[in-house]
């Protein structure tokens, strides 16, 4: 449970640090690390023909069933993994509708004989239809659809990863620089604080600062007192 919250805690100061890098970056307040230009153009090209590919899914499958009640309830089917009921074209309705009509009219009749044979070619034009819609689904649509799921997913993914891994990074560059800014501020406001070095015949060297603990190195002779000299200078 400790490392849960341990975890959780980090990950969501690790959010916070990207947030902000990202917020300053758009302000003009941080620098930011641009990718290799070959790199960026790749995701560019990436990004469009995906946006490209959603709409030419989209797009046909309006061509191929305009019903919208139609096409969102062979998507519901293809979410549950299971077979759509087969509906019947408008053309095969006309065609039965047709038919019907000619046999109650009489097909020995002149007009009943035309129903009867226009219907049987609205039928066949249904049928027609539907293996085009057959083919194009096999054809066409699945590999786009596959692209969107698997290669534009993945694309995605590692995107996602190397933008995080550069707001880390700029992140950290960040910090450090203004690290940086505020140490020397404070040693122009503070000169007296300043780190002085010790230098010894034993090419050892130490520093200590005031403010915080004093430290010294001391070589490798028996006599640590006889071995330092008196060069003191602050830097």
């Amino acid at each position: 449970m400790d490392f849960s919250v341990k975890r959780l805690a980090s990950d969501a100061g690790t959010f916070l640090s990207r947030a902000v890098q990202f917020a300053e970056e758009k302000l003009g307040q941080a620098e930011k690390t641009e990718l290799d230009v070959r790199l960026d153009n790749l995701l560019t090209k990436a990004d469009t023909r995906r946006r490209w590919t959603e709409r030419l899914i989209k797009q046909t499958e309006v061509v191929l069933q305009p019903n919208p009640g139609l096409r969102m309830e062979g998507l519901l089917y293809e979410m549950l993994e299971r077979e759509a009921p087969r509906h019947t074209s408008n053309h095969e309705q006309l065609g039965e509708c047709m038919i019907d009509a000619g046999h109650e009219l009489g097909p020995g009749t002149a007009y009943g004989k035309v129903l009867i044979k226009c219907g049987e070619m609205e039928k066949q034009i249904g049928g027609t239809q539907r293996k085009l819609i057959q083919g194009v689904t096999v054809g066409f649509l699945t590999p786009l659809r596959n692209f969107i799921e698997w290669d534009s997913k993945t694309v995605l993914k590692e995107g996602r990863l190397l933008e995080n891994r550069r707001l880390d990074l700029d992140a950290a560059k960040t910090r450090l620089k203004r690290a940086q800014i505020a140490d020397a501020h404070h040693a122009v406001v503070y000169p007296s604080l300043h780190p002085v070095s010790i230098s010894c015949s034993g090419s050892e060297h130490a520093q200590f600062d005031g403010r915080r603990r004093r430290t010294i190195s001391i070589g490798r002779q028996k006599s640590p007192d006889s071995c330092w000299k008196a060069s003191v200078a602050p830097k």
